[in-house]
């Protein structure tokens, strides 16, 4: 009873994270063709680029990572695989909100939509999970340097929103910054350790 306690809570868990991620790129950062970092943020620039799907890409471009977690870190790839297939399902099958998002200015939408990526990633990996990708990938890094799993992240999605720099203009830059400090800012709070009271 407590194992099937314990994987329902996982299953819903996952189901969750996923929808908040889902409706934060759909209903807020696509619709302003904001970026996010890391392996999300390079299904984005796929999409916006090339009209790939978020989802497919996202998987794509994590088999590298979990490939490495196969090998090294063989927990982290079982426990990563059901969010990164789960979450990637719900960006593609969502995307049918994005004509419907709300009329916010653009910098709010992309706090509100750093917000919801943010608190289903945190979600996730609060509770022993991820969406793989690069969360999996700062989930090692993490683990290896001690750092706050959120602040790894943060580093990563800003590699990759440096990198994709000269695609875009300067305020889809601005607005994509604006989105992963969210992302970042919310995932710490959300994986912060509760201090114990003696």
């Amino acid at each position: 009873m407590t194992t099937l306690k314990f994987l329902l809570k996982k299953a819903f868990v996952i189901m969750l994270g996923s929808t908040l991620i889902s409706l934060g790129i759909n209903f807020f950062l696509i619709p302003d063709h904001v970026l996010d970092g890391g392996i999300i943020g390079v299904g984005l620039i796929a999409n916006y680029v090339w009209g790939m799907k978020v989802g497919f890409t996202i998987i794509l471009c994590s088999i590298p990572i979990f490939l490495i977690a196969w090998f090294r870190y063989r927990p982290y790839f079982y426990n990563s695989l059901h969010g990164l297939l789960i979450s990637s399902l719900f960006i593609d099958f969502l995307h049918v909100l994005r004509p419907y998002h709300l009329p916010l200015d653009p910098a709010m939408s992309s706090v509100a939509g750093g917000m919801f990526v943010g608190g289903g990633i945190g979600l996730m990996l609060r509770n022993g999970t991820s969406t793989g990708g690069t969360d999996l990938l700062a989930q090692m890094i993490a683990d290896l340097s001690k750092l706050n799993v959120g602040f790894v992240i943060f580093l990563i999605d800003a590699i990759i929103i440096g990198i994709s720099g000269y695609l875009f203009s300067t305020q889809t830059l601005l607005l994509s910054t604006i989105a992963i400090l969210s992302v970042a800012l919310v995932t710490m709070a959300t994986t912060a350790k509760t201090p114990t009271t003696s």
